[in-house]
């Protein structure tokens, strides 16, 4: 699930869901909530998005839509995944995204839009939609490195670590795993302790200038995902991911 902790000006937003944390309809949806919830507080500050067990998030969860009849999962996702990494944007004060382990798919999606990123020494980010029969997301991976990177991340799913991300800026810190909550919670609590009608502008002005409208752009993307299922890619490759999943236990 996903639980909030709000103390000296700070939202911990966690989301725990084993066991890789591949987030179900319902759990994307509960992680919308939780972020614009802890915007409105005018007690918060900043927000820290952290996740428990053996990495930050690897998506969607693919066996729950392969194990629903019809349609309602897949468009279930992609709405429940607009709405989150929408929720990370629009939160209305800034949100440090602290991510260790893995950070694939729509953990993607979650980053991308996250104002601050810091990660631990083995987090590693991707995005494996080709491989999956989908696509979305090169929206928030072309906000964390430069196009010719994404694009050969898109084509051929390979994944980059922290420190390159760190390379090109757009990770603020890499430390070691046991230190990854408590270098998040420094960086919001510096951000907490400015004035909370100021920072709140200071996140809306941002978003207002943003090149890329970053919802518009991927609900275009995910038109693609839509045809890839219409197609029968989606179902092949997803179908041949469960089958895998089950081979490998």
């Amino acid at each position: 699930g996903v639980s909030t902790t709000t103390r000296d000006g700070v939202a911990e937003i966690v989301m725990d869901a084993p066991p890789v944390n591949a987030l179900t309809v319902a759990g994307w949806y509960e992680l919308a909530d939780a972020l614009l919830a802890a915007g409105r507080d005018p007690e918060v500050g900043a927000v820290v998005l952290r996740a428990e067990g053996r990495g930050f998030n690897a998506g969607v969860d693919i066996k729950e839509m392969q194990s629903t009849e019809g349609h309602t999962a897949l468009v279930g996702a992609n709405r429940g995944c607009y709405a989150a990494f929408a929720a990370v944007y629009d939160c209305e004060v800034p949100v440090v995204a602290a991510v260790h382990g893995f950070c694939l798919g729509g953990g993607i999606g979650l980053v991308g839009n996250a104002d601050i990123v810091v990660a631990s020494q083995d987090a590693y980010f991707g995005l494996p939609e080709v491989d999956r029969g989908a696509l979305g997301a090169a929206t928030h991976l072309a906000r964390l490195v430069p196009q010719h990177l994404m694009r050969a991340m898109v084509y051929t799913c390979r994944n980059v670590t922290a420190d390159e991300l760190h390379r090109h800026g757009s990770v603020l810190e890499v430390v070691p795993a046991d230190e990854l909550r408590d270098k998040a919670m420094e960086v919001a609590a510096s951000i907490a302790a400015k004035d909370r009608y100021v920072i709140r502008r200071a996140k809306e002005s941002l978003n207002g200038i943003d090149p890329v409208d970053v919802k518009r752009s991927y609900r275009y993307e995910q038109g693609f995902t839509f045809e890839l299922n219409l197609t029968g890619a989606g179902d092949a490759h997803r179908d041949a991911f469960v089958a895998a999943s089950k081979e490998a236990r």
